[in-house]
């Protein structure tokens, strides 16, 4: 809104201009003064205005709400008349008849209120709920997919067998392949090399004895064991011819038992008279322990035959029990004498064929030579609870048990351990020795696997200690510490302590520590899974 403009400044120029005419008698004070007037009243005029102003917008605003408030009422009123009408029509439609116009009024008022509250829920529950599923179809969903799940768990888990196998498979094939090409060299090294089989029907003429001796020779014999037989005819022949040996002399390889020079008399015993002498030694060195046995060897021979006869008689004992060496007595005699066997085999051997003898005489309590073949299972398996049972099955096939065989069936058990006229066992104690032996190198190789070292490669004290252990957890100490000992060729009174320092010092090559463990009386004494035995 445009306001008037002052009138001030003209006569305020007028005054200025008639104070300076008039030479400058009024001062500035008084100019100040006048200024400060008029300003206060423009002032004053403007706030007038203002307020004028102010009141008439607000009587115009008062106004606008009035008419606006009088245009909704009419509107409503415009509406009202509008639904009257209409409801006064449907009232006097011809279908409803006799239905009264208030009442159809107020359901109508009210069908109206429901439809309205009905489309605000139906609005709030396209709101929330327009992205759910129904329950039907959400828990149909749910069990196809625990379904799948389920499905996918035992693929899952059958891939993983399958590649399991697969992995076994390739090994298994990588190991059949090295076989083959194994065999497959041995095979073009066996055509490169071999000879015809032999016709071992034309030793029979040969042999002293004829054919039938011939015949029990070679029973139950291979090629190999017939070769050693032949030899040993042949040699036996040799040295009968001999009537002196000729000495070995002092030297340090030779042993104590044979250090002489000059000529000595072949005694010419027979083969048998050998065995026996062999069998009063055993006898001899189960009582007296004391001596190393090449020198309690000799010792018996002076006490048996006297100083002078005592060489002669240890050079001819010596070329027997080296020339037959598949007769178990000299075999083993000569074994134990060359330091290539501990005698504690031999001895352990011996008693453990006597336990058994005695275990089976207990359980006979007739009295009669015989036990069932359930007492001779029995006896086996508790003096061997570590034997599995195709092992146990060998002996007793050994001692006359047969699949036709009921476990009542009687056994003459006294004949299982008779000896013939030249020391040899029956076949129930040579399968005891098989296996004892196949037993043996099974444990000495678990035990070089559970090492990991090659032949070549050095193993410490501790650590052969802590193999055995975890190998065989049943060897008691004085045991484990026997075999530390011998391997390590130690006395058992300067072996260190576990967790000593010098240990670790102490090593030896694995293949030593091998032999030395073969050569001496080892056995597992426990099961290394800790399950009971079969």
């Amino acid at each position: 809104m445009a306001f008037p403009k002052p009138r001030s400044s003209s006569f305020a120029t007028t005054s200025r201009t008639h104070m300076r005419t008039s030479g400058g008698t009024i001062d500035d004070s008084f100019l100040t003064e006048i200024k400060n007037t008029q300003n206060c009243k423009l002032s004053q005029k403007q706030k007038t205005l203002v307020s004028k102003l102010r009141k008439n917008l607000a009587e115009e605003y008062l106004r606008y709400l009035s008419e606006r408030d009088a245009r909704k009422i009419l509107i409503a009123d415009l509406n009202e008349l509008r639904y009257q009408r209409e409801d006064m029509s449907l009232a006097q439609s011809p279908g409803i008849w006799g239905e009264d116009p208030v009442k159809l009024t107020l359901a109508l008022k009210m069908a109206r209120q429901d439809l309205t509250r009905t489309q605000m829920e139906l609005n709030t529950m396209k709101a929330n709920f327009g992205d759910v599923v129904p329950r039907r179809d959400f828990e149909m969903q749910e069990k196809t997919n625990k379904d799948l799940q389920e499905q996918l768990d035992s693929l899952r888990s059958d891939y993983e067998e399958v590649c399991k196998e697969h992995e076994i498979l390739l090994q298994l094939h990588m190991t059949t392949l090295k076989e083959r090409d194994q065999f497959h060299s041995e095979l073009q090294e066996i055509q490169r090399t071999s000879t015809p089989r032999p016709d071992w029907s034309k030793c029979e003429d040969v042999v002293a004895g004829g054919p039938d001796r011939w015949q029990k020779l070679a029973e139950g014999k291979n090629s190999d064991q017939l070769v050693d037989v032949l030899l040993e005819e042949i040699g036996e022949g040799l040295l009968r011819e001999k009537d002196f040996f000729p000495g070995l002399g002092y030297g340090e390889a030779i042993p104590p038992f044979l250090r002489y020079d000059g000529f000595v008399e072949n005694k010419k015993p027979s083969k048998k008279d050998v065995i026996n002498l062999l069998k009063d030694a055993w006898k001899q060195r189960l009582v007296e322990e004391k001596e190393k046995f090449p020198d309690f060897f000799f010792s018996f021979l002076e006490h048996r035959f006297g100083p002078s006869e005592a060489m002669a008689w240890a050079y001819t004992i010596f070329e027997n029990i080296k020339l037959f060496r598949s007769n178990e007595v000299m075999s083993q005699f000569y074994a134990v004498l060359m330091g290539k066997r501990s005698e504690s085999v031999y001895i352990k051997q011996k008693e453990t064929v006597a336990q058994l003898l005695k275990e089976m005489t207990n359980a006979d309590n007739q009295n009669e030579g015989v036990i069932t073949m359930e007492n001779l299972s029995t006896v086996l398996k508790s003096n061997f609870p570590f034997k599995k049972e195709e092992k146990i099955q060998e002996l007793m096939e050994a001692g006359g048990w047969h699949p036709n065989s009921s476990n009542a069936d009687l056994l003459n058990y006294r004949s299982l351990f008779i000896e013939d006229e030249e020391g040899q066992s029956m076949p129930f104690v040579q399968k005891l020795w098989e296996q004892y032996v196949d037993e043996k190198d099974e444990y000495l190789q678990e035990l070089k696997q559970e090492l990991g070292l090659e032949l070549y490669d050095e193993v410490t004290l501790p650590r052969l200690r802590e193999a055995l252990t975890n190998i065989d957890p049943g060897l008691d100490r004085q045991t484990l510490h026997g075999y530390l000992s011998r391997a390590f060729q130690l006395p058992m009174t300067e072996l260190p302590e576990e967790g000593e320092e010098k240990e670790e010092g102490i090593v030896v090559w694995l293949k030593i520590a091998l032999e030395r463990l073969r050569m001496t009386d080892i056995r597992r004494m426990g099961s290394r899974e800790q399950e009971p035995p079969s």
